[in-house]
Formats: C-alpha cells, structure tokens, sequence
C-alpha cells in the first residue's frame, strides 16, 4: 500500500510531507554486482512479452534501490528496462524505476520530481544527445552514491532531506543527514532546494569491505539508520550539484553558489561541444585519483534556460546523459584453478583465463573470490566467464555465462602442506596453519614488509625456515653472519647486510609492532586505533565490547583482534625482549593518507631519505619494494629506474591497483611544487 495516500501532508516548497511510520532496519551487505559493459549473461530480454518484462524489471528494481541486493549488473538491468520501453514506452513500471522507498518511513513528495539519468555507451550516441541543443556543457564525474533533495528554510536552516526515492516520493533522513559533516545545517541562501549525492569514500569503506559489499550499499543503509547519531559514524560524504529557487541562470552558477555555501561540489568542467569527447578522456584518466566510486561522466546543458526548452520525457531529462565507462569487463574462457594459501591459512582460488584486454591492460589471472563462489557458480574448465576490472582494483570473476564440462575440484588438502581443509562459512581453511610452509613464509615476509625491512625475500625466508634458523619473527633478531654464510648464494657482504637490516628494526612505534604480528583484521586503520591506547600490556587486556564501542569496528574485526591478541600471546612476549616501542613521529599533514610509496631511479629535487621524509611528514608510509600492495611507484626525474618500473608496470598490467608518478608528480601532490 502507498503510504502517501494514507496520511495527511503538507508541502515545503519543492518537497511535501507524509505522516510518520516505522523506520527502515540497517542494511547488510550484499552480492557485489558492478556494471557490465562488454559481455553480459546470456539473457535475452527482447524474446520476453511485456509482462515478463515488467515482472523482471519490478524485480531488480527493488534488489538494488530497496534491498541493495543486486544479482544482475547495471548494463544487464539498462538492456532491460531499454527492451521494456520499445515494446511499451508508457508503461507505468518505467515511472517506478529507481525508488529506494519502503514504506516503513515518514514519506517525501518532490515537486521537482529526480529523474533517473539515460545513459549512453558511445560517442555516437552522445554526439546525438548534444546535437539536439546549443550552448556549453558542464561535465562531472558520475558518483555512485545515494542521491539526496534537501529543503533549506526561509532562514536559511536544513529543514528536510529526502531520498530520491521513486523520482516524486522519497523517505524522510532529515535528522540523518545532519550528522553527516559534509552537509551545513545553515546557509546564507534562503527556501532553496540542494540536491547531490551522499557517498562513502573508499578509503573509509576500507575499513567495512570484510562485512559489506560495496560503498554504495553501506552509504544506503547509513542513511537510515534508526538511530540517527549512527549515521555520522560512518564517515559519509556529500557532493553538491543542483540548486533549485535561487535564481540561477546557469549550471556553473548553481555550483559556485554551492561552494560559496560551504557545499562540497565535484570537479566540474565547462566545454564546448567540441571538447566532449576529450573531456570524456580526462575524467577517465583521472578515476583512479578519486576517492569515490564512479563509473562513468554526467554531461548537463550549462543554460537554464535552454534546459528548460529541450525539457524531459517521463523517465529522464532530455538535457542531461550519462556516458558509462567502457573497457571494465570482457567475455572469457577460464581455462585453470591455480589454490594459493595466505598467510591467515586461507586457501584461494584464482583464475587462469584467455588473455583478454580490459582498460587498457591484457589480463590472465582474475580473483575467484573465494571457495564458496567456485560452487555456487559450479565452475569448469572451459566456462564462458565474464571477467571485470573496475578502476584499479584487481580483476575479477562477475558472472558465469556458460558452465565448463569439467567441473573445478575443491581441493581436501592443503596445496602447501597437504593438511587437511575445512569450510569455515564462505572460505576453505588449511587446518595446519602453524606448520603450513606457505602459511609461515607468508607471516614472516608480512612482519619484515610492515617493519620495512630491506632484503628478507622469499627465497631468503624460506631458505631460513626450513632451516630451522627462524621459526618466527622473533628469532630474526637474533641472527648472525656466521649462521646465515652457509646459506644457498649467500656471501659476507649480504649477509652482514642482512643483520645489519634487522638490527635497524629494534625500535618500533606501537601501530607498526601491532600491524606486524599478521592477526587476521589488524590491519593498519585498526592498529592505528589500537595503538592510542598506549601500551601492550592495555591492549591485550582490550576486550570484544570495548572495540565494538570504537565505530569504525565492526563485529567481525572486534572477535578476529581479541583472538589474535591471545593466539599470538606468545610470539609477542618474545619480540618485546628483542625490540623497544617508541613514539610514532607526527605527520605534518595528511595529504598522503597513510598511501604507500617506494621511489626508483636518480631523484634530481631532493635526496632519496629527503624524500621518504616527505613522505612521513605528509601521513604517508614508506614501502621497502615493489608489490600488489604498493599504492605509489616514484620514477625521479632524473631516469635510471630499472627493474622496480619494469616491476611496478607488469603489477599495473595484471591489474594491480598501483600507480607510477614522476618525482615532479609527487612533489605538486605533496604541494612542494
């Protein structure tokens, strides 16, 4: 039953009022689903009748918006409602796409209904939408986030907020909304309507990726939080890009009357119609800079009034059009399941597939997930598989369109060290984690990575593991020059290196030491948390309740500390005998945002130690080599690069989320230049 037929109301200017009703429980996560641009599933929307259509089209309409549980990807569900509309243009289920509306809140009329955008995936079809009107265009980054309409008084104060809902009825999150630090509770404009996304930036996110399935789907469900104080727990964000009662004659005014009220606006550019499609170019090049999830461009007639003459259909503005990324994913044939072990004991599958070109890049490996995922979608050599690439994360299975003949083996024991395996929830566990070869090899190298410690290589470790000259992390403080000679290739001048290394490492602040152990969920945000309470013998006295009280700690995270703290009681009484925490140095800025970097070749502004300063002072983290993890590779200017940019452009290849700067890059970045 609608719930605005039920209950009195009355209008704020653009938006109206619904009477109150129960509020929306907190949202979960969900099966991640991103959009498909190249290949899909096998689905053929054009053989199904109208009502066929419009059943599928109710049904993944309420997965995403209400449930934020999609099973199809955004290409999928955009063929979809495109096949409804040529076999029925004034179906009412067109009008109904995109609402977010459950009725279980208060209950939001816009005036000025929010149309959904169409959308478009090549150049063709965006010459035509611009052909059809005159005048520049203002152009932005598309924000997969949670559109919002928030209504400002005769006083200037927040007196509504309310989600997109069905485009002309929304849910009331007003209360929410004024916990979200991004969104001013009084401007200087007077009875004016902002309108923009609320998003979760991904470096927050990263904090909830091991519970939630992506940003948008944990920004949805922060915003309505029963309780609204929560809502501000999350970090959330909020970027302006439409103001409607202020008189503005252009979308550029709109947006610097935005900014001059304290809203954040988006970078936006204003350009001719020749410069569509470059403009295209630079926020494409630009993605992986952002700290949000975007997967396309918004191009939006700058002229009011000419928006105003080429007006709207029942769906969408006929002077607004967002151009979908392409490239990020790509039909493939999977033609073997290599099992590697972590250091945490999980056994993961990863995918060797046809080479196939994705943004730019030929992939061959593609994360599985994990071993529950190899079952649902009962996987076989020879499966039709559609792979993606999204941005700079690393490629991945999306969907399974056609099933191999030979069904993928889930392995019962171990790859290592052939212990039997266990199901534990979604993942497949050795349960011989403490003498698993891979399992150690892979403790020991996380522990010299984090302390960053210079020449501990694979082979180096294992060479010492098998040994029995370091069993754990404590015991490569104790090692000599005269035990590590007889090493495979290992001479004095390494050697004493090697120890000379270590020994550097006796001092550590507490975060490092605590994201040094290798427990499973403290990472580097958790042992930065962990370390303010400023000393060992507190933190292993911390319980479950007392970091669950911390928001940025969820359950998962809580439970996994507090047993590793004890699993690892041990092994961090003996490393205390060996090393001193000391004082963390403070960050002049937080520019870098504890972002990794690692510089190669002849640096021409600075010294090298220099610039690893310039990188502590700015909030940064100095890597000690080029890996999967690594956030920034700086080239110097003055070349000699060698191995580590070949390294670094083969990880970037694979599709590793890395990215490689000039030393004059890195010095405009940290404002030096």
């Amino acid at each position: 039953m609608n719930l605005w037929h039920s209950f009195p109301r009355f209008k704020i200017n653009a938006i109206s009022v619904a009477g109150p009703v129960t509020e929306l429980p907190h949202l979960l996560a969900s099966p991640r689903c991103h959009p498909l641009i190249q290949g899909s599933t096998a689905m053929n929307w054009d053989k199904l009748s109208i009502a066929e259509l419009e059943k599928h089209v109710r049904e993944h309409n309420e997965r995403y918006f209400v449930k934020n549980k999609p099973v199809i990807s955004d290409y999928d569900f955009d063929q979809l409602v495109e096949a409804l509309r040529k076999k029925s243009p004034k179906s009412k289920v067109l009008q109904e796409l995109g609402s977010d509306v459950s009725g279980e809140r208060v209950e939001i009329r816009h005036a000025v209904p929010m149309l959904s955008l169409d959308k478009c995936y090549d150049d063709e079809t965006l010459d035509d939408w611009a052909s059809k009107f005159k005048g520049d265009v203002v152009v932005s980054p598309k924000i997969d986030g949670c559109a919002v309409a928030m209504q400002y008084d005769a006083h200037g104060n927040l007196s509504v907020a309310a989600t997109r809902g069905t485009g002309t009825v929304g849910e009331d999150i007003t209360e929410n909304v004024r916990f979200i630090k991004d969104i001013p509770q009084k401007i200087a404009l007077k009875n004016v309507e902002v309108r923009g996304e609320i998003y979760m930036p991904l470096s927050v996110f990263a904090r909830y990726k091991s519970d939630f399935a992506n940003p948008r789907n944990l920004a949805a469900g922060a915003i309505k939080q029963k309780d609204p104080e929560k809502t501000g727990a999350y970090t959330l964000k909020f970027w302006g890009y439409e103001l409607l009662n202020a008189g503005a004659k252009t979308e550029t005014e709109k947006r610097t009357l935005l900014k001059k009220n304290q809203f954040q606006v988006v970078e936006t550019k204003c350009v001719a119609h020749d410069k569509l499609h470059s403009v295209f170019q630079y926020f494409l090049d630009k993605r992986d800079q952002y700290d949000f999830e975007t997967d396309g461009v918004v191009y939006r007639i700058d002229s009011v009034s000419e928006q105003e003459r080429v007006g709207s259909t029942a769906h969408h503005p006929r002077f607004a059009i967002a151009y979908k990324y392409q490239g990020d994913s790509a039909k493939t044939k999977l033609e073997e399941v290599e099992w590697s072990v972590s250091r945490t004991g999980i056994i993961t599958p990863v995918g060797i597939v046809k080479p196939v070109e994705l943004s730019g890049a030929t992939i061959t490996r593609v994360s599985l997930h994990h071993a529950a995922m190899v079952k649902k979608w009962k996987l076989g050599i020879g499966s039709e598989v559609v792979v993606m690439r999204r941005g700079g994360v690393i490629p991945h299975l999306e969907t399974v369109v056609t099933k191999g003949k030979h069904p993928v083996p889930i392995p019962r024991k171990c790859p290592s060290c052939g212990a039997p395996v266990e199901m534990r929830d979604d993942f497949l566990y050795c349960t011989n984690p403490k003498g698993c070869l891979k399992t150690k090899l892979g403790e020991l190298s996380h522990f010299v990575k984090t302390i960053d410690c210079d020449g501990f290589g694979e082979k180096i470790l294992e060479q010492l593991y098998l040994s029995e000259l370091v069993v754990d992390a404590a015991d490569l403080y104790a090692l000599t020059v005269d035990e590590l000679l007889p090493l495979e290739r290992m001479g004095k001048t390494l050697a004493e290196k090697l120890v000379r290394n270590i020994q550097a490492k006796r001092d550590l602040p507490l975060a490092i030491f605590l994201q040094a152990l290798g427990i499973p969920e403290l990472a580097q945000h958790t042992a930065a948390i962990l370390a303010k309470m400023g000393t060992m013998d507190r933190i292993m006295k911390v319980t479950e309740d007392e970091l669950l009280a911390i928001h940025s700690i969820g359950p998962s995270i809580a439970k996994s500390v507090v047993h590793g703290l004890h699993e690892h009681k041990e092994l961090i009484h003996r490393l205390l005998k060996q090393i001193k925490i000391v004082a963390a140095p403070k960050a002049a800025s937080h520019k870098l945002n504890d972002k990794s970097f690692l510089f190669t070749g002849a640096l021409e502004h600075m010294e090298r130690k220099r610039a690893q300063e310039l990188v502590a002072q700015h909030g940064g983290v100095n890597a000690s080599g080029v890996s999967k993890t690594l956030d920034y590779l700086v080239v110097g200017d003055g070349g000699g690069a060698g191995s580590k940019l070949t390294k670094a452009e083969k990880l970037v290849a694979e599709g590793a989320p890395l990215r490689i700067l000039s030393e004059s890059a890195f010095l405009k970045l940290i404002g030096d230049k």
